[in-house]
């Protein structure tokens, strides 16, 4: 675990300055910066639009006597991908709108829900009951 750690704190950066270098050589430094502040205000709103959406449905859930499961799933998935949009660069706001659009957020929860049942089925994951 502190081995992946370590090389995503590696990785990430990295890659965030190649494709900083990358995208400024073919559209120039302004422009570049002008598209990271785009996406970081679009980024932004869509975070709040979205994160505000899923607390309303909490919220009926909730009321209708319902454990809010999913929802609370997609809040997760919003703080994180408002958590990538606050680093700079293009790989972790790409992340980061990735856990932001509902249709994508979508895809990934089927990935985990996937990935989860596997991992069950296998005994990689056990759940213990009290």
């Amino acid at each position: 675990m502190l081995l992946r750690l370590f090389l995503l704190c590696s990785i990430v950066p990295i890659i965030e300055i190649w494709l900083l270098i990358k995208i400024g050589r073919v559209i120039g430094a302004l422009p570049t910066v002008g598209l990271l502040l785009v996406v970081s205000v679009t980024g932004a709103w869509l975070a709040r639009s979205q994160g505000l959406r899923v607390v309303t449905d909490i919220r009926d859930e909730l009321a209708a006597g319902r454990l809010p499961a999913a929802h609370l799933l997609d809040g997760a998935m919003i703080l994180a991908g408002g958590i990538l949009l606050l680093t700079p660069g293009f790989f972790t706001d790409f992340l980061g709108l990735f856990f932001l659009i509902p249709a994508t957020r979508t895809l990934l929860k089927r990935w985990l829900r996937n990935r989860l049942e596997r991992g069950l089925s296998r005994g990689a994951i056990i759940v213990h009951r009290r």
